[in-house]
């Protein structure tokens, strides 16, 4: 699908619906309906799966695995996804671009996913010491955002550090060659360059309390006006929620399933990061647009956006019922 045409039907269903998709038709998913759903670090793969939550669908689901936000978002427009996990910043880079894709669901952790890591002697003890620094940088993904606020809280901007741009699985080398002194990671990588490399998080305290931990899963709008794909996603997100819970209350089983078995971190290094977790939190459409908002507006402080989003227009509330149904 070529741009004019995905803006074209993006703006349709917004007229018609104003993203709350009432329109859409709900029966019963045929066998034969296919669900591409973008993955990341195979998360919902694993999560569907340790739960038990994946073989009851009533549909063929597909997750393709992806790098980051920006891959996302080129697959989606060109039609080749329905729905991705994404960070938190993606739908606002898309937005951005001119292209709204609805967020359909928000899950969070009100304790942060992104760590700022520094290689070995770098010595930067404070927020405040990144200046002058080489820092990882990928705009259009969550570790952007996590970064610009990171810097405001020191009273500096992006212009007081070297920005290193980079693609998401660029870092962990980047920091073994010395190529940047922090990089933006997320577990098991913070664990596993410690172990490799000598590479720690900053140690103030405050890079802890940046920003809570917060994903979102949006949709193609065509997607969303298909009556059998839609009632796919209602399917898909039931599950998942359901599987995320399942998650909270089994914490060392999930642990061993996806950090042990499938990242294949030792056993000590699973409990360290399963203890810097808060438990997985879901979120109608009017829970989640305040942090949203809130991340809108970091950005374009920081000069990144060319105008203020109005948080509200970038959810949907279609299945804001099947989230509290499940949670």
């Amino acid at each position: 699908m070529n741009k004019r045409r995905f803006l074209l039907a993006a703006q349709s269903l917004l007229a018609l619906s104003a993203w709350g998709v009432t329109g859409v038709a709900r029966s019963a998913v045929n066998p034969k309906t296919k669900l591409v759903v973008a993955d990341q670090s195979e998360l919902l793969r694993h999560l569907l799966d340790a739960s038990g939550q994946r073989k009851p669908l009533g549909f063929q689901l597909e997750l393709p695995n992806f790098a980051g936000g920006p891959a996302i978002f080129e697959a989606i427009r060109a039609g080749a996804l329905d729905i991705a996990y994404v960070g938190d910043t993606p739908p606002i880079q898309a937005r951005a671009a001119g292209v709204n894709l609805p967020i359909i669901a928000t899950f969070t952790r009100e304790r942060a996913q992104y760590r700022l890591v520094q290689r070995a002697g770098a010595n930067i003890q404070r927020l405040s010491d990144l200046r002058g620094k080489r820092v990882s940088y990928i705009e259009g993904s969550g570790r952007q955002v996590f970064l610009i606020e990171a810097l405001t809280r020191a009273g500096l901007g992006l212009g007081d550090v070297q920005l290193v741009n980079l693609r998401v699985a660029e870092l962990n080398d980047a920091l073994r060659a010395n190529a940047v002194d922090v990089a933006v990671l997320i577990e098991p990588h913070v664990t596993r360059l410690g172990k490799q490399i000598g590479a720690s998080p900053v140690p103030d305290p405050q890079e802890r309390n940046l920003l809570p931990a917060t994903s979102y899963i949006y949709a193609r709008p065509e997607a969303l006006a298909d009556a059998q794909k839609a009632e796919a996603i209602g399917e898909f997100l039931a599950a998942f929620v359901r599987a995320g819970k399942w998650s909270n209350a089994n914490v060392a089983q999930w642990g061993r399933h996806y950090y042990t078995d499938f990242q294949r971190v030792d056993g000590e290094s699973t409990a360290a990061i399963l203890a810097s977790q808060s438990p997985l939190l879901f979120q109608t459409a009017a829970e989640a647009q305040p942090h949203h908002q809130k991340l809108i507006d970091i950005l374009h402080a920081a000069g990144t956006l060319p105008r203020r989003l109005d948080a509200s227009a970038s959810f949907a509330t279609t299945y804001d019922s099947v989230i509290e149904a499940n949670r």
